[in-house]
């Protein structure tokens, strides 16, 4: 693996040093809240946005702009419950995903608002509260995949390029930092050449900066294949972006946390770095109020034994979750320690769907 050439952030330095005393909590999901508000069109479009000619009700990250009270409260409501770390609204925040809308021009101001709105609601809750607070930059997958053919017919083809990948995580990854965040969080990667082009963004972006900020990566792990959407195992996929020395590595969303048990135990045997996960609140059910049926006991109770088991650093909900469920997860991993990053032996580590190593 490759050194760093740059020190870590003050911030990111804090950060380690709470994961190796206790485990850290993130907050729970962002799109499950605002659902609960029943918005409508007129609630994503202000004076800069009346004349987009295609609907853009759906397009959350646009509230930060347009109804930051909104996204202001969710922080807030997650602070309150006990995470230490809240996300940007920014899943959604790349030219590529903002394609849909018509809004690429508008990427770098909804990551730039988004950020402040974070950081603002962290202060003030930091100083109430007096801890410290940490908002991480959410860098989502897009919607396009790098190693896939979207078309059955033509297997050949590709919807983006690796090159157009990196660019619009740098300029994603660049308005973040400018804004203040603490952490950059490329998550809920199905795709490991995705991430790849997120991780070279990264690289870039640090090269032209004093610091480095702390990395977590966040794979997501689609069915119980214990696969990503491009066919990789998780020891697989970390074997192929180790080299970048993230300060966390772990998985997120698809399953509940049940179903994500040995996945986690695959990822936590092999990762040398601290382990996250986040998972749904069980799977997807479209007549429960939330849209998923795990209440925060299921939830805290999964994430107990995750933490009994010495498996996880940092823990954190995902669709479905709520601040409910934070604040039940939170008075739960009091009860155990962090888990302890191995060393494992050295070894040449490979891969493709499957991890090759040779000691």
């Amino acid at each position: 693996m490759l050194p760093h050439n740059k020190p870590m952030s003050k911030a990111g330095e804090a950060l380690e040093a709470l994961m190796r005393e206790r485990i850290v909590l993130l907050d729970g999901a962002m799109g499950t809240m605002i659902q609960q508000h029943k918005l409508k069109e007129q609630d994503f479009r202000n004076d800069s946005l009346s004349n987009v000619e295609v609907e853009l009700k759906g397009n959350n990250d646009l509230l930060s702009i347009t109804r930051p009270d909104i996204i202001a409260d969710i922080h807030r409501e997650y602070f309150q419950a006990g995470s230490d770390i809240v996300e940007t609204n920014t899943f959604s925040g790349t030219t590529i995903a903002q394609a849909d809308y018509k809004l690429e021009h508008r990427v770098r101001d909804i990551n730039i608002e988004s950020a402040r709105l974070a950081k603002r609601v962290a202060k003030e809750e930091s100083e109430r509260q007096e801890r410290p607070l940490w908002v991480a930059g959410a860098m989502g997958p897009t919607n396009r995949t790098a190693s896939l053919s979207p078309d059955v017919s033509r297997p050949e083809y590709r919807a983006t390029s690796y090159d157009e990948l990196k660019q619009a995580y740098y300029d994603q990854a660049e308005a973040l930092v400018e804004a203040g965040v603490d952490i950059l969080m490329p998550e809920t990667v199905f795709d490991t050449l995705n991430l790849k082009a997120a991780i070279h963004a990264l690289e870039d972006l640090f090269d032209t900066l004093d610091e480095r900020l702390p990395v977590i990566l966040s794979l997501t792990i689609t069915d119980q294949s214990g696969r990503t959407l491009s066919g990789q195992t998780p020891e697989a996929a970390w074997n192929s972006i180790r080299h970048a020395k993230p300060t966390c590595v772990g998985l997120n969303c698809a399953l509940g946390a049940d179903l994500m048990l040995p996945y986690l135990q695959e990822l936590s045997r092999v990762a040398d770095t601290f382990v996250h996960v986040y998972p749904n609140a069980g799977l997807p059910n479209p007549l429960s109020k939330t849209g998923y049926d795990e209440t925060p006991e299921d939830t805290s109770r999964a994430l107990a034994g995750f933490a009994d088991e010495g498996l996880v650093n940092v823990v954190g909900g995902c669709c479905g979750t709520t601040p409910g469920h934070i604040k039940a997860i939170r008075e739960r991993m009091s009860e155990f320690a962090p888990r302890e990053i191995p060393e494992p032996e050295k070894a040449l580590r490979l891969s493709g769907l499957e991890p090759m190593n040779f000691s």
